[in-house]
């Protein structure tokens, strides 16, 4: 019979890999594997290097437990601010789009959300492991999760119709990827990291395209730096759209919320 394994050991294995956090992560391991021995190999995985929601098989994103699969991009806790102010905009019984989507988690959150309300919740990703891993995350609020180039997969009665667009685009300058975490720019892709030579290659196209797509009063949302900030609002400006800068410093977030006029 496989010997119990401590959390102890588990918090030493864990520190002696580097884990600032070795406590939590030890609590969440345990609580997380079946089998001792499966304890044990995710901490091996841990210790090599792997993110630890990727080593979990989840990750906790605005109250629900999220999936997360090998290779998909792990949602960062200070992206839990634009699922709040998308909720505080959204109207009643709301047309959801997800782009650029990942796990699916800032759709399937704000649907959890906003639940009461019955959104129509779409969301979309060109990375085939993101839309298998997303519609474990968004089917079960009622979602469709598309696979392709940022609107293009998305059915086209959408079109003109979308109330809250959320585009978690990828904003880190390719010149800066080599000065994220190791977690990050090794088991992620490149795809959900890299926003080009100034990190808005890929926003610019969205805001190009978001008029088309939302409704009148709908409202598109992104992450941004805040040195980004200037030339983010510059790109919504050029497109037709309203922009309004939210900062928090309790999530070290900044949101760009564009607004279609009605």
């Amino acid at each position: 019979m496989t010997e119990p394994i401590t959390e102890t050991a588990l918090v030493a294995r864990l520190r002696a890999a580097g884990c600032v956090f070795a406590e939590d992560e030890a609590r969440l391991i345990l609580a997380t594997a079946a089998t001792p021995d499966g304890a044990s190999a995710m901490v091996d995985r841990r210790a090599a290097g792997l993110p630890l929601e990727h080593v979990l098989g989840w990750a906790e994103f605005c109250g629900l437990r999220i999936a997360v699969d090998p290779g998909v991009f792990v949602p960062r806790r200070r992206t839990e601010f634009l699922v709040r102010r998308a909720a505080e905009l959204a109207p009643p019984r709301p047309v959801v789009v997800d782009l650029c989507c990942g796990t699916g988690a800032l759709g399937a959150a704000l649907a959890a959300t906003l639940r009461a309300g019955g959104p129509a919740l779409h969301a979309a990703d060109i990375e085939p492991a993101a839309v298998r891993c997303a519609r474990r995350n968004v089917e079960p609020f009622g979602g469709h999760v598309h696979e392709g180039d940022l609107f293009a997969p998305l059915p086209a009665a959408l079109r003109g119709g979308i109330d809250v667009l959320l585009a978690n685009v990828p904003y880190v300058p390719a010149g800066e990827l080599a000065l994220m975490p190791v977690e990050a720019r090794v088991h992620e892709p490149r795809v959900a990291l890299d926003g080009g030579p100034d990190g808005l290659d890929v926003l610019r196209r969205v805001t190009a395209e978001a008029p088309g797509w939302l409704a009148p009063g709908g409202h598109l949302l992104f992450e941004t730096s805040e040195r980004q900030v200037p030339d983010a609002v510059a790109a919504v400006e050029r497109s037709g759209l309203a922009a309004t800068v939210a900062e928090s410093a309790e999530f070290a977030a900044t949101v760009i919320v564009a607004a279609k006029p009605v």
